[in-house]
């Protein structure tokens, strides 16, 4: 079996050492990295943890293991508008569990390639981490940058502010009920959403100016609409009628499974946004070169509390809630 510190140097040390221009004074290989942030930017940190059983199927390509697992830490970043910049990344795993060590290197092999190739997609340099025994379980920080008055929060949509989301829902609980079903083709474009998710980086990038406030789909449409509301003191009516649906769930799931997983399936990673009614336009024309569109569902308003346009009872939908939630 691998030692410890033979295991990072095989997989998780950069091929070349990050340099001062990569705001890297010091990388991988010491008790801390030692980063350099640009001048009139804040720095942006969030941490995203990934546990076998809970958030991916123990069966999960360790390709898509990995690339999952800095994905969805990276969505926070994208939902502050964000450029990211660094990760940490601890990996809890239990070499015992293979067959024999060329199971082990071929598994690491494939999660560290999954992971790499996202992070370089994003310009995310993995500056250090950690590596122990134990059940398979991921804990991902990311560390970005975002101008000085520019990030966008949960908490300043106004009364009125239109409610929209980029992309699609429901893809992501579409592609896990299908995964339940036996579904193992990552091509397929429900389960690519659910085990291949795309942070929305250059959306949020986008958006700054121009959001009132924003957060990711995570938890659930319904679930972060909550957050959202709680956080900046307004309430919120939402027409179930223009929710964008992602390809495929209604033939796979039938109309009524795919509005409840639009409505609170969780793991969409899209971002959902309020803005004034006078810059929507604006915003759907920045985010067409990136090939995403943004949707209006609904509007801010002063009344607390959340309803549907057509009356529609919503009041039994829920998100996801650790502790009480069904696992993969």
């Amino acid at each position: 079996m691998l030692a410890e510190f033979d295991l990072i140097q095989r997989y998780f040390m950069p091929s070349q050492e990050a340099s001062v221009s990569d705001g890297v004074a010091l990388g991988c290989g010491d008790d801390a990295t030692l980063l350099v942030p640009q001048a009139g930017q804040r720095l942006a940190v969030s941490v995203d943890t990934s546990v076998v059983d809970v958030h991916f199927p123990r069966e999960a390509p360790a390709f898509a293991v990995g690339h999952r697992a800095l994905a969805v830490a990276l969505s926070d970043l994208a939902a502050m508008g964000a450029t990211s910049r660094w990760c940490l990344m601890a990996l809890s795993f239990d070499q015992r569990s293979f067959a024999d060590d060329d199971a082990t290197q071929t598994w690491l092999a494939d999660y560290a390639r999954g992971f790499h190739a996202l992070s370089e997609q994003h310009a995310t340099t993995l500056v250090g981490g950690d590596v122990t025994s134990g059940a398979l379980a991921i804990g991902v920080t990311v560390m970005g940058e975002v101008p000085v008055g520019q990030a966008l929060t949960r908490g300043g949509a106004q009364a009125g502010d239109l409610i929209a989301v980029t992309g699609a829902l429901g893809g992501g609980a579409g592609g896990l009920a299908l995964w339940k079903q036996g579904e193992r083709d990552l091509m397929h474009p429900l389960l690519k959403r659910y085990l291949l998710p795309e942070p929305r980086l250059s959306a949020g990038i986008a958006l700054r100016g121009l959001a009132s406030a924003a957060l990711d789909v995570s938890d659930g449409l319904l679930a972060d609409l909550a957050h959202l509301r709680a956080a900046s003191h307004v309430g919120a009516v939402i027409d179930i009628h223009a929710l964008p649906l992602a390809e495929g769930l209604k033939n796979a799931l039938g109309r009524k499974a795919a509005l409840q997983s639009a409505l609170c399936g969780g793991d969409d990673y899209e971002l959902l946004v309020t803005l004034s009614s006078d810059n929507i336009a604006k915003a759907q024309q920045r985010l067409a070169p990136l090939g995403l569109t943004l949707t209006v569902i609904g509007r801010c308003q002063e009344a607390l509390g959340i309803s549907a346009t057509d009356q529609t009872d919503i009041s039994g939908y829920a998100g996801w809630q650790h502790f009480s939630g069904e696992a993969p």
